[in-house]
């Protein structure tokens, strides 16, 4: 008879997230999972596969919430402006509150695995096609109602600001300075005037 598993795989994936997060991938040992996550060697392997699939499980698992949570913000505010000036307070609150400074697990993952991971050049690929598009999407919604000047570039525009979001998540990580933070945002965002 298969024995039953003693613990609850949704939030041993969620330690392990914070895990990798706080340590990156290569830092981040067997024992380490092992000793945090309070399972056995055995169990990380049976249901996860090991660290790498475990790594990739917890990976994605940020870039659907953290995905989630830049969508609501953005389509929470009926101004474009507005979505994106709440989009980078609500980075700059979470930089200040983060003791860890682990920033972004996105953008630490890229700058730990790539070039070297193509498994993981690939995800990230996605991931910024995704945001891109979604940033995108912002934009045109303010050129197409009006808030937004038409001879801007949606695409230009929407590629700019995913670029300097995810710079800002690294300068954050290491200034937590909220009013040059702020005035960081205040002057990126002069782009949609």
């Amino acid at each position: 008879m298969p024995r039953t598993k003693q613990f609850n795989e949704e939030e041993v994936l969620k330690k392990a997230m914070e895990l990798f997060w706080e340590k990156g991938f290569h830092a981040t040992s067997i024992q380490d999972l092992v000793s945090n996550l309070g399972i056995n060697r055995a169990s990380l392997y049976d249901t996860f596969g090991g660290k790498e699939a475990l790594f990739n499980r917890a990976f994605q698992e940020y870039r659907n919430s953290s995905g989630d949570a830049v969508k609501g913000i953005l389509a929470g505010e009926t101004s474009v402006r507005k979505g994106f000036h709440k989009l980078f307070g609500y980075a700059i609150e979470e930089a200040i509150q983060d003791d860890a400074r682990k920033g972004c697990f996105v953008v630490n993952t890229a700058t730990e695995l790539i070039p070297n991971d193509g498994t993981m050049q690939a995800t990230l690929q996605d991931h910024m096609d995704n945001m891109e598009e979604l940033f995108t999407g912002h934009i045109q919604k303010g050129i197409d109602n009006g808030e937004i000047d038409a001879s801007k570039n949606a695409k230009d525009i929407g590629l700019l600001l995913f670029t300097f979001y995810s710079g800002f998540r690294v300068v954050s990580k290491i200034d937590t300075d909220a009013e040059k933070l702020h005035h960081l945002v205040k002057t990126t965002l002069s782009i949609l005037d």
